[in-house]
């Protein structure tokens, strides 16, 4: 039996939009794409587990970028994945969506955040659209 216990999620950007772009900060730098709040109950909430999805439209404007995806639990890293976007000759736009899993997270309010970084040099890749972030918690049976 699964109970739930919270949802969020965000959209800071609906749609593909150019006009709405970013570049994709530098590492070590990062580029904060969306927040969501989670409250876990203080009572009856373990075990739990935070399921987290994320989708990032990104385009590749020099050279072929490696975009580090990230997220933060309260400022603790707790995922990370990496991306490659092509700028040229080949694909150029890309809708990049990943989960993550976080078990058994304390009773409070929990600040999830996402971020992306740009790891390689002489390149650039741009936030154009579509950003999502959403995470259900849940209480789980052992």
């Amino acid at each position: 039996m699964v109970r739930i216990l919270d949802k969020a999620a965000v959209q800071p950007l609906r749609k593909f939009n150019l006009s709405r772009s970013f570049t994709i900060r530098r590492s070590p730098g990062r580029s904060r794409l969306a927040t969501i709040q989670l409250r876990i109950p203080v009572s009856n909430a373990q075990p739990n587990r935070v399921e987290l999805v994320a989708t990032v439209g990104v385009k590749g404007v020099t050279g072929i970028a490696q975009i580090l995806f990230r997220i933060f639990r309260d400022r603790t890293e707790i995922f990370n994945t990496q991306q490659g976007i092509e700028s040229a000759a080949s694909e150029q736009n890309y809708a990049v969506t990943f989960q993550a899993i976080d078990k058994n997270v304390r009773s409070g309010r929990h600040v999830y955040t996402v971020t992306a970084e740009n790891l390689t040099a002489n390149t650039r890749a741009d936030v154009v659209g579509p950003i999502s972030f959403s995470g259900l918690a849940v209480q789980t049976t052992t």
